[in-house]
C-alpha cells in the first residue's frame, strides 16, 4: 500500500514512474478516440472515496472522471457531511472508511488532517489539496511540461505571486526531479523556508529575486496562481493586490523569458489580476493541457497507489 501525501515524501523513481504511466494512460485515450482499443479497467470493482472539505472544480471532477475511466466507483463526501474530527475523531473516521472503500482522496485545509488520515486509515490516502501542499497539481504540470518541452531536470522554472501551497509542492518536485527554481514575489509572502530547504539539500538550484523582470530571464517556464482565497475578507484581498501587483504575469514579463517558454496557471484564475489575458490565451500557454493532464495524473496516482 502506497499513500501520495507530498512529492517530497515519495520516492523520485516512483514519481518518474507515475509520469510515465500518466503519458501511457493519455496516449491510450487519445488512440481510442480513432479507433483503438482501450479496455484496461484497472479499478474495476473497486470504490473510491473523495473527501472535500474545501470546495472544488478540476479536484472533483478529474478524480471522479478518473475513476470511472478505470472501472471503478466513487462515493463524494463534503466537509458539511462529514465534519471531519469534530464528533468523530479523524482516526476512527479512517479506520471505518477503510472497512468500506478501497482508497481515499482527500482535499482537507489542515496537513495534520490529511497525516492523522493516513496513519490510521488501512486503505492507500491521496492527498488532493491542503493548506500546506498540493503535489497532485504539481504532477500534472510537470507531465505537461515534458510533453510539450521535453525532460523537465536542468530546465529553469519560475514563479511569480505568492509562495503559497502549489509553490511549496514545485519545490519539493525541484528536489525530486532535477530542475532549477526561482521565486518572484514579496517579502510578506515568502514561501514556506522548510520547502526550499528541501530542494537545496537535494541540489536544486533555488532563488528568491525580487524583480520579476529579472526572476524571468532565461525561464523556460513561467507559473502563477491566484491572489486571493474565496474566504479572504475584503481588506485581505486589497492588501494583497497591492503587494502583487507589481508580479503580475504580463506581455512585457514574458518577453524576458525564454522565446519558447510556456506559461502555467492552476485554475481557477482571476484573469486582468495575476495573469492578463494576452498571456492566458497567447502562444506560450498551456494551461487547458495543464488542466486536462490532472485528470491523467492522478489516474496514474491511483493506480501506483493499489499497485494495479
Amino acid at each position: 500500500m502506497n499513500h501520495f501525501l507530498d512529492i517530497h515524501k515519495t520516492d523520485p523513481d516512483a514519481l518518474r514512474s507515475i509520469l510515465s504511466s500518466a503519458q501511457s494512460m493519455k496516449e491510450a485515450r487519445q488512440g481510442r478516440s480513432k479507433g483503438a482499443r482501450d479496455d484496461e479497467q484497472p479499478l474495476a470493482g473497486r470504490m473510491v472515496a473523495l473527501i472535500f472539505e474545501k470546495p472544488s472544480t478540476r479536484t472533483r471532477v478529474s478524480f471522479d472522471v478518473g475513476v470511472r475511466q478505470m472501472g471503478g466507483e466513487t462515493l463524494v463526501l463534503t466537509g458539511s457531511e462529514m465534519q471531519l474530527g469534530h464528533g468523530e475523531t479523524i482516526a476512527d473516521t479512517a479506520r471505518v472508511l477503510s472497512r468500506y472503500v478501497d482508497m481515499i482522496m482527500i482535499r482537507t485545509f489542515d496537513e495534520e488532517a490529511l497525516l492523522e488520515l493516513a496513519e490510521h486509515a488501512t486503505v492507500p490516502v491521496i492527498n488532493g489539496l491542503t493548506n500546506q501542499s498540493h503535489p497532485c497539481q504539481i504532477m500534472a504540470d510537470i507531465l505537461t511540461f515534458e510533453e510539450h518541452r521535453g525532460p523537465i531536470a536542468g530546465r529553469k522554472v519560475v514563479w511569480c505571486g505568492d509562495g503559497n501551497n502549489v509553490f511549496t509542492s514545485f519545490a519539493h518536485a525541484a528536489g525530486q526531479l532535477g530542475f532549477d527554481l526561482t521565486f518572484s514575489g514579496p517579502p510578506p509572502l515568502d514561501p514556506d523556508p522548510s520547502a526550499l530547504e528541501f530542494a537545496r539539500a537535494k541540489g536544486a538550484r533555488v532563488e528568491i529575486v525580487r524583480d520579476p523582470l529579472a526572476a524571468v530571464e532565461g525561464a523556460d517556464l513561467v507559473v502563477t496562481d491566484t491572489w486571493v482565497s474565496m474566504h479572504d475578507s475584503q481588506t485581505t484581498r486589497e492588501r494583497r493586490h497591492n503587494q502583487l501587483r507589481p508580479y503580475q504575469v504580463n506581455e512585457r514579463l514574458m518577453v524576458h523569458a525564454k522565446d519558447d517558454a510556456l506559461f502555467m496557471h492552476c485554475l481557477p484564475a482571476h484573469r486582468g489580476e495575476e495573469a492578463t489575458n494576452a498571456v492566458m490565451d497567447g502562444p506560450h500557454s498551456v494551461i487547458f493541457d495543464e488542466a486536462e493532464n490532472r485528470l491523467h495524473a492522478q489516474k496514474a496516482i491511483m493506480r501506483w497507489c493499489l499497485a494495479v
